[in-house]
């Protein structure tokens, strides 16, 4: 089936949230989950207003959300952070305790023709395991386990990172089709889960990134919610994230050939007063005691 035409299917679409009836996630599981938070966005009334996505960590720089995350006052999506701050909590299973690590986003970079984009990080997380992007699709039929950080299914916002369990409906060229399996037939991704990843979960080996929620119609609801593919957009990543570490590089070498410079210098300068071959100083107009 074209997810072209199923999209046209789908009642009241919008950016989704947290997840309506999901399970807690146990203590320290899926720690590659982002919570991205965003503080001082410009609303439409001229005034600023707050919001928050879910991603996924990549590298320990990158995050991969959604790409409606970052949109302008004029709801344009943007290579750039909209906020006063976007923050990053990488690995905290329990909002309302100190666990996992910040970082701020400190660049934005989107996917041309899907709803996704990569956010930098100031600083590198360490000591969490990445999840690794899919280089090919998921059959249809395949099941597929989301967490994120929405609203639950009665509107109030999640203090711990949630789960479920979703079968693939569907394959189109840049999008998945999933309906809600586990815990309920209406478990669906809410407000605030958009750029939540969905994995594959595979017996003894670590889950691969399929995909990250993009939109669906209101929570909760039976049926299907569409998510953006990331197998397609394998070229894209590796490339974004390589180019964005070599552009610092010619600044790098710049900097060190200056220092070399004043270091040969310093050398050439030690060498001639050692041998003598420094010019003599004329001292005749020193002070050498009070006038």
């Amino acid at each position: 089936m074209l997810l072209t035409a199923a999209s046209a299917l789908l009642p009241a679409a919008r950016p989704a949230a947290a997840i309506a009836y999901g399970e807690d996630v146990t203590d320290g599981g899926y720690p590659f989950t982002v919570l991205l938070t965003m503080t001082g966005l410009p609303a439409t009334d001229g005034g600023t207003r707050d919001s928050s996505c879910s991603g996924a960590l990549i590298a320990p720089r990158w995050v991969i959300t959604a790409g409606h995350c970052f949109k302008d006052e004029d709801e344009r999506r943007v290579d750039r952070t909209v906020a006063d701050r976007t923050t990053a909590v990488v690995g905290r299973t329990d909002l309302t305790g100190g666990g996992g690590q910040e970082a701020e986003v400190d660049a934005v970079h989107q996917a041309e023709d899907s709803d996704v984009a990569l956010a930098r990080l100031d600083r590198p997380i360490t000591g969490v395991p990445l999840v690794a992007p899919a280089t090919e699709p998921p059959a249809a039929g395949a099941t597929l386990r989301l967490t994120g950080y929405g609203l639950t299914a009665d509107g109030a916002p999640a203090t711990r990172l949630q789960t479920g369990v979703f079968t693939v409906d569907a394959v189109g060229d840049t999008l998945l089709e999933t309906s809600g399996r586990e815990p309920r037939p209406d478990t669906s991704p809410c407000p605030h889960d958009s750029g939540g990843p969905y994995v594959a979960e595979r017996p003894g080996g670590a889950p691969v990134l399929v995909a990250v929620v993009s939109t669906g119609p209101r929570c909760p609801h039976e049926g299907p919610d569409l998510s953006a593919r990331v197998d397609v957009l394998h070229d894209w990543i590796t490339g974004t994230m390589s180019s964005s570490h070599v552009s610092h590089l010619p600044l790098v070498l710049l900097i060190a050939a200056v220092v070399a410079v004043l270091m040969l210098g310093g050398f050439a300068w030690r060498r001639k007063a050692a041998c003598g071959q420094l010019p003599p100083v004329d001292n005749s107009g020193a002070r050498r005691g009070p006038a």
